[in-house]
C-alpha cells in the first residue's frame, strides 16, 4: 500500500488517494465493528436462548394505557369463559357472545400477540353465532405456560 501511495505523491492525485484511503479505513473499521457487534449479539442471543424459556412475555410491548385495557380484557376472558377444551397443541376457551363479544376477543388477541408472539391465535364464531371460541396454541410446552398464566385447571 505504501508503494502505491508514493507513486501518486504529487498534487491532486495525492489528495484523492488520501481521501479514498480515509474513506476506506473508516468504512472498513465500521464494517469490522458492525460485524464484531453482530457476532457478539448473536452469541449472546444464542446463550440466552439456551438458558431461558422460549415462552416469555415482553412487558414493554404495551404502553401503560394499553396494558391496563389488556388486563381488563384478560380478567374478563378468564372470568367469563364457559368451557375450556384441551387440544393437541393448546386450549380452546369458549364464551357466550352475550357476555364476551368477538370484538373483545379480537382486541385481546391484538394486544396479546404483541407481548406473547409465540402463541398461535384462532378466533371462531360457531353454532350460528351462539359460541365465541378462542384457541391458543403453539410449540411444545405452551400448554404448561397457558395453565399457569391463564388459570387453566390441570386435569
Amino acid at each position: 500500500m505504501y508503494i502505491e501511495i508514493k507513486q501518486f505523491a504529487g498534487g491532486k492525485e495525492w489528495k484523492a488517494v488520501r481521501m479514498a484511503l480515509c474513506l476506506w479505513l473508516s468504512l472498513g473499521g465500521t464494517a469490522h465493528l458492525h460485524a464484531q457487534s453482530t457476532l457478539e449479539t448473536t452469541s449472546t442471543e444464542k446463550k440466552a436462548m439456551t438458558t431461558e424459556s422460549k415462552f416469555y412475555c415482553n412487558t414493554k410491548a404495551l404502553n401503560p394505557t394499553e396494558r391496563a385495557r389488556h388486563k381488563q380484557l384478560t380478567d374478563k376472558l378468564v372470568a367469563e369463559r364457559n368451557r375450556i377444551v384441551e387440544t393437541d397443541k393448546g386450549y380452546e376457551l369458549q364464551y357466550n357472545p352475550s357476555s364476551v363479544s368477538i370484538a373483545e376477543v379480537a382486541e385481546w388477541v391484538t394486544a396479546e400477540s404483541k407481548c406473547c408472539p409465540f402463541f398461535d391465535f384462532h378466533i371462531d364464531l360457531e353454532h350460528e353465532g351462539r359460541l365465541v371460541c378462542l384457541r391458543l396454541t403453539g410449540e411444545e410446552g405452551v400448554k404448561a405456560f397457558l395453565r399457569s398464566e391463564f388459570k387453566v385447571p390441570a386435569k
